[in-house]
């Protein structure tokens, strides 16, 4: 067993990026104050080929040097959008046929294992602020909650590896890997 060198892992460049099918996912950063936690979801986003990105509220936006350090290059290839009003946006996606998800802890969320993503559907995942979370008004639009299942003593992941957890497992559910 040997490690693959960077030109053996077949990546795509970032105009064939542009080009290519993206899956039915896109993410709102809902007053994301950490630009590593920005940058992190956008080369999250690439990984799994997001359709878009939207910097909600008080999220920073490209370009900024701690958005860059973690992004590693994906502002380029990732379609993004600042909004100022969020719930005009994410109602605007609902009317566009997207699932408005808020990954968050309520009391009537669904735990990410048994929510069925669909490969037909189109779906919104709304990651809010490290501290406050998804906001309430967001809460009380979203289509439904997905909360990651978590068994230790902190009440919460970092929105980086909520992020990558929630992507993988829609992606997987969607067939949307391959």
């Amino acid at each position: 067993m040997r490690k693959l060198a960077n030109e053996e892992l077949d990546r795509l460049s970032v105009e064939e990026f542009k080009a290519s099918p993206k899956n039915s996912i896109c993410l709102f950063l809902d007053s994301v104050r950490s630009l590593n936690n920005v940058g992190s979801a956008f080369r999250t986003g690439d990984a799994f080929r997001v359709e878009k990105i939207y910097l909600g509220g008080i999220t920073g936006t490209p370009p900024h040097r701690d958005i860059h350090k973690t992004a590693l290059g994906a502002t380029e290839s990732v379609a993004w959008e600042h909004i100022s009003e969020p719930l005009e946006k994410l109602k605007q996606l609902q009317t566009e046929g997207y699932q408005v998800i808020a990954i968050e802890q309520v009391d009537e969320s669904v735990q990410l294992h048994a929510f069925q993503a669909q490969k037909t559907e189109k779906y919104c995942l709304v990651f809010g602020n490290e501290v406050f979370g998804v906001s309430d008004d967001i809460i009380a639009m979203a289509d439904t909650c997905v909360e990651i299942p978590q068994y230790g003593t902190k009440h919460s992941l970092n929105i980086s590896v909520s992020l990558g957890i929630v992507l993988w497992d829609f992606c997987t559910k969607q067939e949307a890997l391959s």
